[in-house]
């Protein structure tokens, strides 16, 4: 039994947006007598301070916050700090919420190790990197666990909570205890319990997969000259963004910085293509920068939605990610496909493959092998759990 009252401070590092949503989050869980924000920019540190103190009042105008629990009483607990080694050194337990690259990652987690408390839990909110590997900079890496959230955080249910190769059931444990405490707005906290680590865990590995395809049609659009907009309307209705342009929405710098990882870790064939390439060289990084792949607006994309390239289908996407759930079961990441439907559904508002896939996994293999044969990419090949249908004996 996890005891949650000894947890008093915690403390997020990093106040971009995954930090400053889940110190929001902390505070609005009313378990702790201290939430800690901190961040090397003062700039960042006060914008956040002011983006938590709206989205609680917010809710609260809405009557969700908790029983008997105001703004006023729970941003009281929140400090903002600049200095890390202030902002650690009483901590219980310390979410890193920093950008995706390895050696930041790393050069923090030493420091960590170094000045936090003795007893304290150290969590990584990596979208798709090695928890081990951040863990090994720690010194102490049976206390080091993932928790990769998804934002928004308040209002998504899905915590994804993953072991390093030494990570401690008592750390975990802890991790998922917190989780569940943290309020979601459209339900319960779902914790998908990940024990063993793969790039991307199961969200970012199931979304990456696509961007396979996604990658490959933005040289074809280039090379042909057909609009890019036409693949995005191919896979989506008005006014949801398709995927090129949630690629803009997110960054293209962050999508390149997970491209390459899966390049290292999975295959060389999910590298950047020359477009998306030559747009970031351009300073391009999407709709932070007002131009990307489209030009952005008032944080909205210059798009026309009515015209289709009619060369793709929302059933090719859910074919690459019955694929890549396959992968997974092989590969023992997950012990049943349930974990992933389910995880999908909470993580992504949208639901897993397995649901349709069950019904036509003999037709998308075969859409596969044709999809290989047209992009040249072999990754789209069906895994044999896929081709067999023997996933189907695998729900939990």
């Amino acid at each position: 039994m996890v005891d949650l009252s000894l947890i008093k401070t915690f403390t997020v590092v990093g106040a971009g947006t995954m930090g400053r949503e889940i110190a929001q989050v902390a505070l609005m869980s009313d378990m702790f007598d201290k939430v800690i924000l901190n961040d090397i920019n003062e700039n960042a540190l006060n914008n956040a301070k002011k983006f938590i103190k709206l989205g609680i009042e917010k809710i609260e105008s809405k009557g969700k916050l908790g029983q008997g629990l105001t703004t006023l009483s729970l941003v009281k607990n929140l400090i903002i700090d600049k200095n890390l080694i202030n902002s650690i050194k009483e901590a219980d337990f310390i979410v890193e919420a920093i950008p995706e690259v390895m050696e930041l990652k790393q050069d923090l987690f030493k420091e960590l190790g170094q000045h936090a408390p003795e007893h304290a839990v150290l969590a990584t909110n990596t979208s798709t990197m090695s928890i081990s590997k951040i863990a090994e900079a720690s010194g102490r890496p049976e206390q080091v666990i993932g928790m990769h959230f998804f934002t928004p955080i308040p209002l998504l249910r899905l915590i994804e909570l993953i072991k390093g190769e030494k990570t401690s059931q008592e750390a975990f444990n802890l991790g998922v205890a917190i989780g569940q405490k943290l309020p979601a707005l459209k339900g319960k906290r779902y914790i998908a319990k990940i024990e063993k680590e793969s790039p991307g865990f199961i969200v970012n590995r199931l979304t990456i997969a696509t961007s396979l395809l996604f990658n490959w049609i933005l040289d074809r659009a280039t090379d042909k000259g057909i609009p890019y907009e036409k693949f995005d309307n191919d896979f989506v209705s008005s006014p949801e963004l398709g995927p090129l342009a949630k690629w803009d929405y997110l960054g293209l710098d962050i999508i390149c910085d997970v491209m390459n990882y899966f390049a290292k870790e999975i295959s060389p064939e999910f590298a950047p293509g020359k477009t998306l390439t030559n747009i970031l060289k351009e300073g391009n990084l999407g709709r932070k920068s007002g131009k990307g792949i489209y030009e952005w607006f008032e944080g909205k994309p210059k798009i026309s939605f009515h015209e289709k390239a009619g060369l793709f289908s929302l059933e090719h996407y859910y074919a690459i990610q019955l694929n890549e759930g396959c992968r997974l079961l092989e590969e023992k990441i997950v012990s049943g496909y349930k974990v992933i439907d389910d995880t999908m559904l909470a993580g992504m508002d949208m639901p897993g493959p397995f649901g349709a896939g069950k019904k036509n996994y003999e037709k998308w293999s075969q859409m596969l092998d044709d999809l290989s044969e047209l992009t040249g990419i072999a990754y789209f090949r069906p895994c044999n759990l896929m081709k067999s249908g023997n996933f189907l004996k695998m729900r939990k």
